[in-house]
């Protein structure tokens, strides 16, 4: 089964005070180079990184990242 995992990460970056990645990547222990390239969707993110990234956005983890089939 094809697919690619979108997410909302600039979205929740802007609407929670304009987060910069590196500060994103602060908080959940990445580097600011992870989140540019997880948020590019050039790279998928661990599931631990992938719950902490809801967890800095208080969200359930399905408002960051949606699985899209081809």
């Amino acid at each position: 089964m094809a697919g690619t995992i979108e997410n909302q990460i600039k979205l929740l970056r802007f609407q929670n005070g304009e987060m910069s990645q590196t500060e994103l990547g602060q908080r959940i222990g990445v580097t600011r180079q992870t989140i540019a390239a997880i948020e590019a969707g050039k790279y998928s993110p661990t599931l631990e990184s992938a719950f902490r990234i809801a967890d800095v956005f208080a969200v359930k983890l399905d408002d960051v990242f949606q699985w899209v089939k081809n």
